[in-house]
């Protein structure tokens, strides 16, 4: 067993009363922190010269337009196509995930200016409030949404959480009387509506009775005082109804003001505004008729290109007349020749079409097969210009195989191609998360088994060949897609161009269709993922492998000496704070308590996709449906935004398995209704797949929750106790403790500076996960997030007596290993993503650590050389600071 130091002293920052949480935006301390500036010079001076960009080049049609596939659709990964110009850049649909993987990639979002969505439901939408923070920090000063009326208010309901201060979002008017133009393309809106199964009148009073009057009075009379923030709901009806519908808790209509960032804001900020009664109105309206939006795009005519051969062979010199031919005009040479502009031009560019369809059910099929505006496009097209050259499939997998969907597909030009994004594809976009797992994966395969989702391609180094890893796709169209994607594997890799004859593209993240200057298909840079490499590469660091072979010698002897129990699991899906990276996703653990019992530990944005990649999709719906329990540490988006995602995941699973179970347990401040009731209201029904348990009703010296429900809690989930305390962070901001019947006792500390109160609720636990967001030098900047440093989270779980811990949360600067230093004690393990772990092998993770720091050497030098510049910083400004005392006191004196 490797030696640590222990910690000698612990310095905590002054506790207080429980009432401190509750108050929090009105301590002194947050109003010091609130008063702090912040740097924002490097966000206006973006948005100015974003705009001279655009000024300068928005007179010329770009001569390179090409669509890239960001989010093929598969199961768990987003759904998104990316178009870039010279100049612009455009998005349609903006699933969740897609700001991961734009992260990943390097995509220039600071030239995105129009996000279109095909309907606002989650698979389109749920990457637009972390796709929006980061296209706000590189500078985009305005962004414009295209889509059904309404779209932008997903911005005004997540405003509390997320925080959009220096972009402007407008949204577009979009009907089938209203185009959209730039310099790039002209883009026509085509509604597609489903058919109502009973009259319009009918419909319209059935909205009317269930969110009419009532609704609105209730709208207008709920409200939550801040004052009241850590306080639960008080209902004396808690029994929850057997067939898993919500309790009267859950219809409860709640308003939230609080701004759960105001510790991270300079001066005074006012509160956020909610969406008003006339917005929602729309919304339920869109929601009711389903509206969809299909885009014709067309890109602007392009003059030809100068063809300098041909200038050269007809006489013409160089000069002036090379201008003028360029611009289309004829001109005679000095030996009386007259050369004109088409002789030594390239035929114009009077742009190619693209359209985007996405028709979520049969409902939709009158309204698609029926539309003039998509018929022109087809084999019916009375000029060769307007033929589609491409259609992009958003539309699901059932409609994709319906009978009257393929009919309409053959109705378009043989030489139309068609490019699917739906649940057929199985790439989930992200090679980075395969590489550090191949690496890890050498220390332990039990710690870090490689990941399962099979939609990634392998390619063997050493020979060039491709491991087709593709699940095989279950679709019958005419043509058989499954043989001609066999074929196009065999292709040369820098080029695999489809044919006439293979008109169904299934692409891989990065596949490409460039629309100019040349037509065609492009899979060279199409994602793949190469072990070999991130295996050699590793192997390659000196002394590894000497490191490697005392690890599992080591591994081996201590495994020798543990009862190793199958249960309970701690998977780590998400390690990292605020925002994703490559490596380390935002906030969430799974528990497997037993083979058929799941609890979710909080749920940031993509944790449905880290199940699927971890799981693989057969396994992950088994896993989805043992998953009984969701708990939300508090309403940082980072924190709970992937929770839509995950319960929509439940429900297919649910369904696919044709098992019959009660809606879930949401742990969860109660003001998450507010969110959670907006989006049932009005984009889609979720709310009959959760159940709310507010954490304020489970506070472990002061609970509220009737003893029958309890009772009936924690039977279902198999607990003796769950138990809850308010934690220092943000207003209702909490930690938990489950403890199981077998004795298990698990605290988790969401996010929180350090806290007696959790020290209290988790004494005497097996394990504390704990949050670790900063490293020890900056207990400064942890102290203005109000987050722990490692040194202080460690401090917690020795107060608390804790037989392990476990740090996570770590800040994205620590994307591959945070800091260590010398109280990481021989009990303290640090958390990965995609890290599985039994309990009784706790003991187990510091042997790690001598292999992971050779293994990711390089990150953690430039650690500690970034560490020793704010030291020799720290050091000079301190120097100075004495150095002025001195001369003032010598000035004092002189006087």
């Amino acid at each position: 067993m490797p030696v640590f130091l222990k910690i000698s002293h612990f310095r905590f920052i002054a506790n207080t009363s429980p009432r401190f949480y509750s108050t929090i935006s009105q301590s002194k301390l947050i109003q010091i922190l609130k008063s702090m500036p912040k740097d924002k010079k490097h966000v206006a001076e973006a948005q100015k010269q974003r705009r001279k960009i655009k000024e300068r080049f928005s007179k010329y049609v770009p001569g390179k337009v090409t669509l890239q596939v960001l989010g093929t659709g598969a199961k768990g990964a987003p759904r998104a196509l990316y178009i870039f110009s010279d100049q612009s850049r455009y998005l349609f649909n903006c699933g969740e995930g897609t700001q991961r993987l734009a992260h990943e990639h390097k995509m220039k979002l600071a030239r995105l200016e129009h996000i279109f969505i095909t309907q606002p439901v989650w698979k389109n939408i749920g990457g637009l409030p972390g796709t929006a923070l980061t296209i706000q920090d590189v500078g985009v000063p305005e962004i414009t949404l295209h889509g059904p009326p309404g779209l932008d208010q997903i911005f005004t309901a997540t405003k509390r959480f997320v925080i959009i201060r220096d972009l402007k979002i407008h949204m577009a008017e979009c009907d089938d009387k209203t185009t959209f133009e730039d310099n790039v393309m002209t883009v026509t809106y085509v509604p597609l509506t489903k058919t109502c199964s009973v009259p319009v009148d009918e419909c319209t009073t059935e909205i009317n009775s269930e969110n009419g009057d009532s609704f609105k009075d209730a709208q207008i009379n709920a409200t939550v005082q801040q004052s009241e923030a850590s306080t639960s709901t008080r209902n004396g009806k808690r029994q929850r109804r057997r067939s898993g519908s919500n309790s009267s808790t859950s219809d409860e209509v709640i308003e939230d003001n609080v701004d759960y960032y105001a510790h991270e804001h300079s001066g005074s900020r006012t509160s956020p505004n909610l969406v008003s009664i006339n917005s929602q109105q729309v919304l339920q309206e869109v929601k009711e008729k389903g509206e969809c939006m299909a885009y014709v795009c067309r890109l602007q005519p392009r003059p030809g290109a100068l063809n300098l051969d041909k200038c050269v062979k007809m006489g013409v010199p160089a000069g002036p007349l090379l201008g003028k031919l360029k611009g289309g005009e004829d001109i005679v040479l000095p030996n009386g020749n007259t050369v004109t502009s088409k002789d030594v031009c390239e035929p114009d560019d009077p742009g190619p079409v693209f359209i985007v369809i996405d028709c979520p059910s049969e409902e939709y099929l009158d309204s698609l097969t029926s539309s003039e505006a998509l018929k022109k496009h087809q084999r019916f097209a009375t000029d060769d210009i307007d033929v589609a050259t491409l259609v992009v499939h958003f539309s699901p997998v059932e409609v994709v195989h319906h009978p009257r969907y393929k009919k309409w597909i053959e109705n378009f030009s043989p030489s139309t191609q068609h490019l699917i994004l739906n649940e057929l594809n199985s790439c989930m976009g992200s090679e980075a998360v395969h590489r550090i797992q191949y690496k890890l994966n050498l220390l332990s395969k039990e710690f870090f088994p490689l990941l399962r989702d099979k939609g990634t391609e392998i390619v063997n180094e050493t020979s060039g060949v491709y491991v087709n890893k593709k699940q095989k796709r279950d679709i019958n169209l005419e043509t058989d897609s499954t043989q001609n994607d066999l074929k196009l594997e065999q292709l040369s890799v820098k080029s695999r161009p489809a044919s006439p004859i293979d008109p169904y593209i299934f692409p891989k993240t990065f596949c490409s269709f460039h629309l100019r200057p040349k037509l065609g298909l492009d899979r060279a840079a199409e994602l793949k993922i190469n072990p070999e490499e991130y295996v050699s590469e590793t192997m390659a660091v000196e002394n590894f492998s000497n490191t490697l072979q005392e690890l599992k010698d080591s591994l081996h002897e201590c495994r020798k000496s543990l009862t190793i129990g199958q249960f309970p699991q701690i998977l780590f899906l998400g390690t990292g704070s605020c925002i994703p990276n490559k490596t380390r996703n935002t906030s969430s653990i799974l528990l497997k308590i037993s083979e058929k019992q799941n609890i979710l530990l909080d749920c940031g944005e993509g944790t449905y996709g880290q199940i699927i990649r971890f799981f693989g999709q057969e396994e992950a719906d088994q896993v989805l449906a043992n998953t009984n329990a969701i708990y939300v540490s508090h309403l940082h988006a980072d924190h709970h935004i992937g929770l839509i995602g995950v319960l929509q995941g439940r429900r297919k699973a649910l369904d696919k398995l044709k098992m019959e179970k009660n809606a879930l347990y949401l742990f969860a401040p109660k003001q998450i209704l507010t969110w959670l009731n907006f989006y049932d209201r009005c984009f889609e029904n979720i709310r009959k797949e959760f159940h709310l348990v507010p954490n304020g009703d489970l506070i472990f010296n002061n609970p509220t929750i009737p003893q029958s429900t309890r009772v009936i809690i924690l039977e279902e989930l198999g607990m003796s106790d769950i138990s809850t305390c308010l934690v220092r962070h943000c207003p209702n901001a909490f930690g938990v403790c489950f403890t199981h019947k077998d004795g298990h006792k698990i605290t988790y500390s969401g996010d929180t500076m350090p806290s007696d109160q959790l020290v209290e609720l988790g004494a005497n636990s097996d394990v504390v996960i704990h949050e670790a967001t900063m490293e020890d030098d900056l207990e400064h900047e942890a102290l203005i997030k109000m987050h722990s440093t490692t040194s202080q989270a460690i401090a917690i779980g020795k107060n608390m007596n804790a037989k392990h811990i476990l740090l996570t949360h770590f800040s994205q600067r620590y994307a591959k290993l945070p800091r260590f230093n010398d109280n990481f004690a021989e009990n303290v393990g640090i958390a990965f993503d995609n890290m599985l772990m039994k309990m009784d092998e706790l003991p187990l993770v510091p042997y790690l650590y001598p292999a992971l720091k050779l293994m990711f050497a390089e990150h953690y030098e430039e650690l500690e050389n970034k560490a020793v510049k704010r030291q020799l910083k720290f050091e000079k400004q301190r120097a100075a600071s004495v150095d002025r005392n001195e001369k003032r006191k010598q000035n004092e004196v002189v006087t």
